[in-house]
C-alpha cells in the first residue's frame, strides 16, 4: 500500500457485509477468528416442509475446544461427549409445550468455543434438524454437505460453515495469506478495503467505484500463498 493510495481511502468507514446464504441451518454470527474464544450463533431459518423445528444437533468438529453451549428460548442445550470426555455435539431440544403447529419462527442457537488457529480456512459444523408436524410426525434433515448440491442432483444439504479469519484490530492490519485465495469476498467481505501494492479490493460499491476511477490503482481479485496485504477494518 502506497502513501498516495492510503490517502484517498481515509475517511471511508461504511462497508457492506455479505448477506448470509439462505439455508435452514447456517452460521449467523459472521466469521470466526483464529485461536480466539468467541460465541458462534447458528440460525435456523426454516422448518421442514411446513413443520416446526423441534430439535437441532450440531456436531463439534475436531480442533474446536472449550465448548460451552447456551440454552435459549428455543430450548435446553445438552452435550454429547466421547470416551475421553471431549464434547462432540450439542443438542437443543424444544419443550413439547412450546412446539408450534406450523413453520413460522426463526431460531438462534449459540455456543461459546475456542476456534482453532487455522486462518483462511472454512470449518464445517454438521447439523441435524428434527421437525415435528402438528400430528406428531417427525422429519429429520441432515445439513452435512461441504457445498450446495446441484439442482435435482441429490446429495446432502450444506453444513453450517464458519470462515476463520486471522486475529485483527480496528484500523489497519498487515496480514500474510498462507494459502492461495480465488474468492476474496469469503475472507475479506467485512473489510473496508484490502491493499496489495497498488491493487485494492472491497465489497463496498462506493469504495469499488473509487478503486476503478483512481489512476494507477487496479482491482485486486486473487491472492497467492504467502502474499502480504494491508487490511482495514
Amino acid at each position: 500500500m502506497t502513501k498516495r493510495s492510503s490517502a484517498w481511502i481515509v475517511g471511508i468507514f461504511s462497508f457492506a457485509v455479505p448477506a448470509i446464504a439462505v439455508a435452514h441451518v447456517t452460521v449467523a454470527s459472521g466469521p470466526g477468528f483464529a485461536n480466539a474464544t468467541q460465541e458462534i450463533t447458528f440460525g435456523v431459518g426454516h422448518g421442514c416442509a411446513g413443520a416446526d423445528t423441534y430439535s437441532v444437533r450440531v456436531d463439534i468438529p475436531p480442533g474446536v475446544t472449550s465448548v460451552r453451549p447456551e440454552s435459549s428460548d428455543f430450548g435446553k442445550a445438552t452435550v454429547t461427549k466421547d470416551a475421553a470426555g471431549v464434547i462432540t455435539a450439542v443438542t437443543w431440544q424444544k419443550d413439547d409445550k412450546d412446539a408450534l403447529d406450523s413453520d413460522t419462527n426463526y431460531y438462534k442457537l449459540t455456543v461459546r468455543v475456542k476456534v482453532p488457529d487455522e486462518p483462511f480456512t472454512t470449518l464445517l459444523f454438521p447439523a441435524h434438524q428434527t421437525c415435528r408436524a402438528a400430528n406428531g410426525t417427525l422429519t429429520v434433515v441432515d445439513w452435512v454437505g461441504a457445498s450446495e448440491p446441484l439442482p435435482d442432483a441429490g446429495g446432502p444439504e450444506p453444513a453450517p460453515a464458519l470462515v476463520i479469519m486471522p486475529a485483527r484490530t480496528s484500523g489497519w492490519n498487515k496480514v500474510k495469506v498462507p494459502v492461495a485465495l480465488a474468492d476474496l469476498t469469503s475472507f475479506f467481505g467485512d473489510a473496508i478495503i484490502v491493499w496489495k501494492g497498488n491493487a485494492a479490493f472491497s465489497t463496498n460499491p462506493n469504495t469499488t467505484d473509487m478503486i476503478k476511477s483512481t489512476a494507477d490503482v487496479t482491482a485486486l481479485t486473487t491472492l497467492q500463498a504467502n502474499d502480504e496485504v494491508w487490511v482495514k477494518y
